[in-house]
């Protein structure tokens, strides 16, 4: 067996499930993908590809330097102290051989969708995400709606040049900045957008209360950044996870949802015509068929779990990213069958329940 570690590798290759060369999130998607759930398709570029291009524009002690003094300097200095870098990553020649390769892998998406200059999802994947249960919640770029491997590359530089923002590098966890913890590189995802009719997050447990007897489902019209930004208050489903049983159904007003916008070229958020604005994004056989496969995902993951989700307007679930429920996963598991009292669900509510958002949403 080889020991050349690639700089392209596809969700659907035998070696990518599990493989830190895809980062947190990515390895994720290919282990998913190798369970057989409907992942759109794609490539990661490599952490070895981030580190041969570092090695190339011989920016390794500018990476030390600024590393270093994360810890030592004030969020507002360290900015400026990270411009350089960030131009350097911005600018400097990228190897032709590394260029050549990400050019090759989109155009074989392109054939494998049937699609010229297909629209993907540019996604920062880092080592470091997930590590202890630091996920990096909203620190690192996600660029939507890309076209043309022009783009792609331009989009890949700035997920690379996102690991040294001042946000990343005064990450906390557990009251250490994780950018002292270890010399971490990047993947960056390159996955075919979904023409999402609804998108969503779902939690095999109920965020607020814990209570893991219950799968918790939200979502709005259009791409799922609504949900994930809190820029709509989406609508809320919740599904008892034995019977299956729909019971709750909490409708809100969208005004507003995230697609592509022809006009722009790019994903905006734009105004929903009035006939969807109150309507349910989302048939109740299709949150049933949502909660069903959360289950099986908790029980191959063997723990709760967070799950990013979309369906597209036959209403065919496509799965973008799935990794451990983190705030009430780790507490002691109470049967799913144990009834609880209101009071339980009070005192839960005033001991530690968080809405979605403040629960460690990317």
């Amino acid at each position: 067996m080889s020991d050349v570690k690639p700089n392209i590798l596809w969700l659907d290759d035998p070696a990518a499930k599990d493989n830190p060369l895809l980062g947190g999130k990515f390895s994720s998607l290919a282990t998913s993908m190798a369970a057989g759930y409907s992942v759109p398709p794609g490539f990661g570029i490599t952490t070895q590809a981030f580190r041969e291009f570092v090695k190339g524009a011989g920016l390794e002690d500018e990476i030390s330097r600024v590393r270093k003094i994360a810890t030592e300097i004030e969020p507002a200095q360290l900015k400026v102290e990270t411009a350089k870098l960030i131009d350097q990553i911005m600018t400097a020649p990228m190897p032709q051989d590394l260029h050549d390769q990400i050019a090759q892998a989109y155009e074989k998406l392109e054939e494998r969708t049937g699609v010229i200059d297909v629209p993907v999802a540019v996604r920062s994947s880092g080592e470091s995400e997930d590590l202890a249960g630091a996920s990096f919640a909203g620190q690192y770029e996600t660029f939507l709606w890309v076209s043309d491997v022009k783009n792609v590359i331009r989009y890949t530089r700035q997920c690379w040049a996102g690991m040294f923002s001042d946000t990343v590098l005064t990450y906390r966890h557990e009251g250490k900045q994780v950018a002292a913890l270890s010399d971490f590189a990047i993947c960056v995802g390159i996955q075919q957008m979904v023409q999402a009719r609804a998108a969503g997050v779902m939690f095999t447990l109920d965020p607020i209360t814990g209570d893991r007897s219950k799968i918790v489902i939200e979502s709005c019209w259009g791409l799922g950044e609504g949900v994930v930004k809190g820029d709509v208050t989406p609508t809320q489903f919740k599904v008892d996870k034995v019977t299956l049983q729909l019971l709750k159904r909490e409708p809100h007003t969208q005004t507003h949802e995230y697609r592509f916008d022809p006009q722009t070229g790019e994903v905006g958020f734009c105004e929903i015509e009035t006939e969807r604005q109150d309507a349910i994004c989302l048939p109740d056989e299709t949150v049933i068929e949502l909660a069903k496969f959360a289950k099986q995902v908790e029980k191959d993951r063997g723990a709760p779990q967070d799950i990013e989700w979309a369906v597209d307007d036959r209403l065919q679930i496509r799965v973008l990213q799935v990794r451990p429920e983190t705030v009430w996963s780790s507490k002691p598991a109470q049967p799913i069958t144990r009834v609880k009292s209101p009071v339980d669900y009070v005192l839960k509510r005033m001991t530690g329940g968080q809405s979605l958002i403040e629960s460690g949403r990317e």
